[in-house]
């Protein structure tokens, strides 16, 4: 009875909530329309309000908007964005009925001060010609991904790529001893290797994100599209930066906090002639920081210019540069004996604030990237992308210390000394798009060739083969000094340079049938060759990469269901065999199957995505006990992936998502049948990542607030699954206030003092706080 009288109270409250709203929404009208540019395209991102009222808006990637549940009455609508003139149009509300205004935007030639705060693209927008190197609406796409904005990552006062990422479902972030920055998801990592869709590299010098327009991670294994430099089984990271625009306007920001944090960023745009064919922008960052710990520092420092050049009605260059220097201590990650009883770093004694090297153990690198886009319009409907880019990453030198826990209070020292290092990547490419229509059908066309050459000088001495100092966390100790590693490196060793190339062709094509069907297919050939680098012989090897999709709308344009296969491989040297035998391998395969579905909906002010995938490897190399090597293992990933962004009404921004990974080593060679249904390394279950801030529409306007979590279940440093790393949850809060120029706020981060680690072990920052000032003009 009571069950009864529950089950009642709930169907009544349904009951009266649905009445209620259809009262309401029959008591209000609605206005919508399309706005479009004044060369007839559609413009996205464009603010929408109705004065002297707290209703607002966005268009779409179409340029439709709508205004709902809005009081009868007489108003003024204002459309506005950046670089554009202001448009007022009258119009007039009743109820239950439903206004039309359509607008054409002019180019402006001044800032319109009044509405620079409200000029803040949509954390839920999905736009970009990147992910399928075509336009394609997320929509329409049976491939996941996600996109993470600058707008989030300037609320959040984010200051690294470490803290932007875990704003994507599954994503968990890394910092490499080595000094490179990779990411972690779908059972994989994977570094930032693509920028602007091109190759880049974050291996050694890290990446920074003062330049960064918006980061997109692509799901699945994308070797089709990127191939196997760019993308891991797991998927791609893709950097967009940002990019000249047709007006002046510059933003000086500043952060500082805990740690002895200060940071300095500058963004300035312009046009360079009164025509504004030429566009400049710039963007530079000076980063100083100090460690948690009682030592340790981080200090950056970026430069990046870019020019776009529109040298005719069809032909537009965009040229930008990037140069990043680093100076910092490499982090450190515990190695443990299986005496020392260790299954997890907190059972290390060592006190969570201590380090065991100094300051003076550090590492110098710097990265200097190009980037040439040639783009022209053959036709209405054919576009010609020719891309250059070449990028170089140098190590002077990088210390990394390296201890073995021998029990929870002893850790014996070795160390090296690595550089200098020289990695030279160059690329061309050269993609066509064309997009035509028979019939019913219509079909979108791509067609690309890429050559890659790698080149690389590699030095550093090799790891000491005996412990050179045994240090007790429990008694005062003195940290690890550079002096007493310079006192027992050995010869530095140089490696033979290496010289890679690899020519690519690929094609991808979409059919889709009435506008609710889609069916993609896509190949990409890879003809990868290495020379003979000293002793070491050269191979050659050539790969042919697929990928399928299907994507139906069960209601056009907000909800759609997909299936994919995709397919991601690397390229293996040979290997020796013990009796001097040589094993030649072919690529390493991975095949993603993946069904889900995709929803943007109350015109796209929500967008969801729910998936299952099965990712597996079953040519794995597996070392025997007897040394012999055999290409016979199998790998299998799969999980599900759930992502909600929402703006449900005018000032509420909600990002979150959920993650669940299994992923395994299946098979192995007789002699290892003992990691044999084991988690492989770097893999934690489940990963939840929330979001969400409020800035008031009227009373208080200018005020916000932000709150969110991240959630990482444990993981293991081995397949041997001996050592892991405990799962830990993070708080983070955020206070603001901000005016058409300028904007103050105070983010907490880790408020409630979480101890936790990194995916390899190294200690992570306790509570702190970072107060940001920008000023825009």
């Amino acid at each position: 009875m009571k069950y009864f009288s529950l089950k009642a109270l709930h169907f009544l409250f349904i009951f009266s909530f649905f009445f209620i709203t259809v009262s309401y929404a029959q008591q209000h009208g609605k206005i919508n329309g399309r706005i479009t540019t004044s060369d007839g395209k559609a413009a996205s991102e464009v603010n929408i309000i109705l004065k002297d009222s707290k209703y607002s808006t966005f268009t779409n990637e179409d340029g439709y908007f709508e205004l709902s549940r809005i009081r009868e009455n007489n108003y003024t609508l204002l459309v506005s964005l950046t670089g554009y003139e202001t448009s007022e149009q009258q119009v007039t509300v009743e109820n239950g009925k439903t206004a039309t205004v359509n607008v054409v935007l002019n180019v402006s030639n001044k800032e319109l001060e009044e509405v620079v705060i409200n000029n803040r693209k949509s954390l839920i927008s999905k736009k970009t010609t990147y992910v399928a190197r075509m336009p394609l609406k997320n929509i329409e796409n049976p491939q996941v991904y996600n996109v993470i904005h600058k707008e989030l990552i300037q609320e959040q006062i984010v200051i690294d790529a470490a803290g932007a990422v875990r704003n994507a479902p599954g994503v968990v972030p890394l910092n490499y001893p080595s000094g490179g920055f990779a990411v972690i998801f779908r059972g994989f990592s994977v570094g930032i290797n693509s920028r602007n869709g091109m190759e880049t590299l974050s291996g050694r010098s890290s990446v920074g994100i003062a330049n960064v327009e918006r980061i997109e991670v692509l799901k699945g294994p994308s070797g089709t599209l990127f191939g196997s430099s760019a993308s891991s089984f797991g998927g791609v990271v893709n950097l967009v930066t940002k990019k000249p625009f047709e007006a002046s306007a510059a933003e000086v920001s500043y952060t500082g906090g805990s740690f002895s944090t200060n940071r300095l960023t500058v963004d300035v745009n312009t046009p360079l002639t009164k025509d504004k064919n030429v566009l400049f922008r710039l963007n530079a960052a000076v980063n100083r920081e100090k460690s948690f710990l009682d030592y340790g520092f981080n200090n950056t420092f970026s430069f990046t210019p870019s020019i776009t050049f529109k040298a005719s009605e069809k032909l537009t260059f965009n040229i930008d540069a990037e140069l990043f220097n680093v100076n910092n201590t490499r982090p450190l990650y515990p190695a443990v004996t299986a005496a020392s009883g260790i299954t997890n770093p907190s059972q290390i004694k060592l006190n969570y604030k201590k380090s065991l090297v100094h300051d003076d153990a550090d590492a110098k690198t710097s990265s200097a990237k190009a980037f040439v886009q040639a783009e022209y319009q053959i036709s209405e409907r054919w576009k010609s992308t020719t891309l250059f880019s070449y990028v170089n990453e140098d190590v002077e030198y990088s210390y990394q210390v390296l201890p073995t826990w021998t029990s929870p209070a002893t850790a014996t020292i070795r160390a090296t000394l690595f550089g200098p290092i020289s990695s030279n990547y160059t690329n061309i490419q050269e993609n066509i798009n064309g997009e035509f229509a028979t019939g019913i059908l219509k079909h979108k066309i791509l067609a690309g060739i890429n050559y890659r050459y790698y080149t690389d000088t590699f030095s550093s001495t090799p790891t000491p083969a005996a412990a050179f100092r045994t240090i007790d966390v429990t008694a005062n100790f003195t940290p690890v000094r550079r002096k007493d590693i310079d006192a027992v490196l050995l010869a530095p060793v140089i490696r033979a340079g290496r010289d890679e190339y690899t020519f690519s062709g690929y094609g991808s094509y979409v059919l889709g049938v009435s506008d609710r069907l889609f069916a993609m297919a896509s190949l990409r050939f890879d003809n990868f060759e290495r020379k003979d680098s000293g002793t070491v012989p050269g191979y050659s090897q050539n790969s042919l990469s697929p990928k399928l999709g299907l994507v139906y709308q069960i209601l056009k344009d907000q909800i759609s269901v997909f299936v994919n296969y995709m397919n991601g491989f690397q390229n293996l040297a040979p290997v020796n065999q013990p009796d001097g035998s040589q094993l030649i391998l072919d690529p390493l395969y991975a095949n993603q199957y993946e069904a889900g579905v995709k929803a943007e909906l109350f015109n796209k002010k929500l967008s969801t995505t729910f998936s299952y995938y099965n990712i597996t490897n079953d040519n794995a190399v597996i070392r025997q006990a007897d040394l012999v090597y055999q290409q016979d293992g199998k790998q299998v990933s799969k999980g599900v992936e759930f992502e909600f962004i929402a703006n449900p009404f005018p000032g509420l921004d909600i990002t979150a998502g959920y993650a669940y990974n299994d992923n395994r080593i299946v098979k192995t060679s007789d002699a290892n049948k003992a990691i044999e249904g084991n988690k492989a390394q770097d893999a934690p279950a489940n990963v939840v990542n929330f979001w969400a801030s409020y800035k008031f529409q009227n009373a208080l306007k200018g005020f916000g607030i932000g709150a969110g979590a991240n959630y990482v279940d444990k993981s293991y440093m081995s397949t041997a699954n001996t050592f892991y790393i405990p799962s830990y949850a993070i708080f983070n809060q955020t206070v603001f206030y901000e005016q058409a120029n300028w904007r103050i706020g105070l983010k907490l981060n880790n408020i409630t003092n979480e101890k936790y680690w990194s995916s390899w072990g190294a200690p992570q920052p306790p509570a702190h706080f970072l107060v940001n000032l920008a000023f825009k003009f």
